[in-house]
């Protein structure tokens, strides 16, 4: 699939050939969820049910980019909920930055197991900011049975200081994992 935001083509890499079904978990305001579905991939967002507020950021997103055919659903992660229950099967789960409380992993990590379950072939693309090296999914992955690869943010000129224009104080790393269901090893 290839789209034009502003000036600069894009292309939304396909790992099935087809449009992708694509749910963004924590949303918030809906950035890459949103550029998704602008390159053409059905795209649900999805944030907590306990905060309606951030369901409703991620609907005014869709509505300023002229998206009304985007779903807005409430995920609460860890929660099994009647909205998580009837989410088709998803062909990728984005989620960014939400790894950035230790205490929430696990629920992130059983809510993906879950979707995963319905669609054994997708995939979490994550990117997310590290914010203490003592932090780690490791025992996680292992505990869910997912597979996790580290994507070097070089591959696709992402490792630049000012990325997007970002003059950001001091220095982030930033890292991209894609987790995938282990299928018994």
């Amino acid at each position: 699939m290839e789209c034009t935001f502003g000036l600069v083509p894009l292309s939304w890499p396909s790992t099935s050939g087809f449009t992708e079904e694509i749910c963004q978990i924590g949303a918030g305001v809906s950035l890459p969820g949103i550029l998704a579905a602008k390159c053409g991939a059905e795209v649900i967002l999805s944030d907590s049910s306990e905060l309606p507020h951030c369901l409703e950021i991620c609907r005014q997103s869709c509505q300023m980019n002229n998206l009304p055919q985007v779903d807005v659903v409430g995920l609460t992660w860890g929660h099994l909920s009647q909205d998580l229950l009837a989410l088709p099967p998803q062909d990728i789960i984005l989620a960014s930055d939400v790894f950035f409380e230790p205490e929430d992993f696990e629920d992130i990590l059983s809510t993906v197991y879950f979707l995963m379950q319905k669609n054994p072939n997708v995939q979490l693309w994550s990117t997310y900011q590290v914010r203490s090296a003592d932090w780690s999914l490791e025992a996680l992955l292992y505990k869910w049975d997912m597979n996790c690869v580290h994507i070097p943010l070089e591959t696709f000129d992402a490792d630049k200081e000012d990325i997007a224009e970002s003059a950001l104080p001091g220095r982030h790393t930033i890292e991209m994992l894609v987790i995938s269901l282990g299928k018994g090893l």
